[in-house]
């Protein structure tokens, strides 16, 4: 374990091997920071964080710090972030607004300079928050979601696994899962096709999506008749794409004018 001299660590904060702690950062008391996890310079872990392994905290970030809500009142609420994290410059993840509570960052996802993850959220494994996301309270960033620079995020909304939303995007609906989301305000536009052959899904399931993609936004049927016929899928991918639209409270986003579901997607 690797203390800077300058730093400031707790005597309660609990830290396991190989943890490095740089230059002046910052670690309070009730902290758990995993086993080689770095803490660079100038960075601040908040009470009630727990930090997995193998995780690199970059200069500036501020960890676990009350929620910008109106109704808070304090209490014991916390930060969960798991293993084998990037958090760059300048990233404020804030804790949960209710005692007991948790907001969630889990394994291997990519927090980029100066990105905000609000009270309560959860961010799934292997998401990629661009430069300069903003996520307002209770997000849901689903496994592999790409959110490029400068998306924002209405409360409550989620955005579904392996979803990419395009740069400066105004979510203000849940965004479909396999779906490439852009625009102000957001809307669908086509499946993400690069996105899935990255996350090495085949091309007859990708064909399958496009041809959801089709009935679901394109087909003019019900949406209800077109969840149906979804859900009735033998692609596993398909039917999760309409279970998550079923299960969407705030509604999602639809196809702009013109987006025809082709190939697209980073």
């Amino acid at each position: 374990m690797a203390i800077h001299q300058t730093a400031l660590v707790d005597p309660d904060a609990r830290l396991e091997e190989g943890v490095s702690i740089g230059p002046y950062a910052v670690v309070e008391g009730g902290v758990s920071i995993g086993r080689g996890t770095e803490v660079r310079a100038h960075a601040v872990i908040k009470r009630f964080t727990s930090l997995g392994q193998g995780n690199v905290v970059h200069e500036g970030a501020v960890l676990g710090g009350e929620p910008q809500d109106v109704a808070f009142a304090g209490g014991e609420s916390y930060l969960l972030i798991g293993d084998g994290n990037r958090i760059r410059e300048g990233v404020t993840i804030h804790r949960a607004s209710k005692s007991g509570a948790a907001t969630t960052v889990g394994s291997g996802c990519f927090l980029m300079a100066y990105a905000h993850v609000a009270h309560d959220c959860a961010v799934e494994d292997g998401a990629i928050l661009a430069n300069n996301v903003a996520l307002a309270g209770h997000v849901r960033i689903g496994a592999k979601a790409f959110l490029s620079g400068g998306v924002v995020v209405h409360q409550f909304s989620r955005v579904g696994r392996l979803a990419m939303v395009g740069g400066n995007a105004k979510v203000i609906q849940d965004c479909l899962p396999f779906v490439v989301t852009d625009g102000v305000p957001a809307r669908a536009r086509a499946v993400n096709v690069v996105g899935l052959r990255r996350a090495g899904v085949g091309l007859a399931t990708t064909r399958a999506l496009r041809e959801a993609y089709r009935t679901l936004l394109r087909s003019g049927l019900p949406l209800a008749a077109a969840v149906e016929a979804l859900a009735a899928s033998g692609e596993p991918l398909v039917r999760e794409l309409a279970e998550f639209a079923r299960s969407s409270p705030r509604g999602f986003s639809h196809a702009a004018a013109g987006a025809a579901g082709g190939e697209t997607g980073g």
